[in-house]
């Protein structure tokens, strides 16, 4: 390897994404983008990077461990490169945006950085794509969202969708404001003996809702039945509402159900949930009930990497060769035919060879189509 390819390696957990794998991204990422589109909900742009102070307020705190930091040579202030959209769509909502009518829907794609990945996502730069309800406190509006997420995956051909619902807050309305250290981790590994030690008084309670995991009719059912404190029964039943809600609207999709699970930044406030695929391990996306700086919102956000990696991969497009002269008007007309023209720039011997060299399946001769 040369001093050059030597100096061009990329830090771990970053790449380089090629042909045809970048087109292909970009025209999901835009299917995405026009599914949420059509449901109401306007794109916004925010900056990749922001004043630390702003970036990392609010609901953003939590990422601040994952976001990389950089001296403003301008004004002399911090700033942090996002680690996750989510919060940036917050901000612009109760700021830009606060005067505009609610519900508020807004939709966003673009790159996220962080700091260091995780076993599961060892990439550090990716990209997302996701929806944000600004306003409503509604059962309805939690399952308008899942259910859009949901869909326009369907739509771009994943097979066998499911969502996860689960209830991050439900432990801490059962303990109270004294949550143990360590009881969160062992309520999200299911560590039952780990629960009964550190969840005192609360533990057989705990460890009824660690067993109260699976199909969503089974888990709800033993859920219901559990004697729960009022804020804790109340957001059970605002779950079986939602549940409701989303089955009305997609009867076909999977539901499960994991109360204490406890996933991403940690900023959710009411029910969150997550979106795998029956053929795929890891998740798609996630999403959930948060406050954008007081407002109530829920939201979801699609991991582009995960969810090209789960699609059947690019199909090849149609290219054609051009031989050098070929006229401007013949190669307009070749293109809104479907056709992506390759041009050549010097008289061949044999277009067809040169044709199979730059990956064209066609050329034209004789002013007709033909295969290389």
């Amino acid at each position: 390897m040369n001093d050059f390819a030597d100096r061009a390696l990329l830090p771990a957990g970053l790449r380089d994404v090629l042909p045809p794998a970048a087109a292909h991204e970009a025209d999901v990422v835009g299917r995405l983008l026009s599914a949420f589109a059509a449901h109401g909900y306007q794109q916004v742009k925010p900056p990749l990077i922001e004043f630390e102070e702003s970036l990392l307020a609010g609901g953003g705190a939590v990422t601040g461990a994952y976001s990389f930091r950089v001296m403003d040579p301008v004004s002399q202030k911090m700033m942090a490169v996002r680690a996750d959209i989510t919060p940036q769509v917050a901000r612009i909502a109760t700021t830009r945006l606060a005067k505009a009518p609610r519900p508020l829907r807004l939709s966003y794609a673009g790159q996220v950085l962080r700091v260091k990945g995780s076993q599961l996502r060892p990439e550090r730069q990716f990209a997302q794509a996701g929806v944000e309800l600004i306003g409503p406190a509604a059962a309805a509006a939690d399952a308008e969202v899942i259910t859009l997420a949901a869909q326009a995956l369907i739509n771009l051909g994943m097979r066998e969708v499911s969502v996860d619902l689960s209830l991050p807050t439900l432990g801490g309305l059962i303990v109270g404001a004294d949550f143990p250290d360590g009881l969160r981790d062992a309520l999200d590994r299911k560590d039952a003996a780990a629960v009964a030690a550190l969840g005192g008084a609360a533990a057989p309670l705990l460890g009824s809702l660690v067993n109260a995991v699976g199909p969503v009719d089974s888990a709800l059912a033993r859920l219901s039945a559990l004697a729960l404190p009022p804020a804790a029964d109340l957001l059970v039943r605002q779950l079986a509402e939602v549940v409701g809600l989303v089955r009305a609207a997609a009867p076909d999709l999977i539901l499960t159900i994991d109360p204490v699970e406890n996933r991403g930044f940690e900023y959710h406030t009411g029910i969150a949930f997550a979106i795998f695929a029956r053929h795929w391990s890891g998740e798609l996306g996630r999403g959930g009930r948060y406050l954008a700086n007081g407002e109530q919102a829920t939201g979801a956000t699609l991991f582009m990497d995960a969810v090209l990696e789960a699609l059947p991969g690019p199909t090849a497009p149609r290219r054609l060769f051009l031989p050098a002269g070929t006229p401007g008007p013949t190669a307009a007309r070749l293109r809104a035919e479907g056709w992506v023209t390759v041009a050549g720039f010097a008289a061949m011997a044999d277009a067809a060879a040169e044709a199979r060299r730059l990956g064209c399946g066609h050329v034209l001769k004789d002013n007709q189509v033909v295969p290389a």
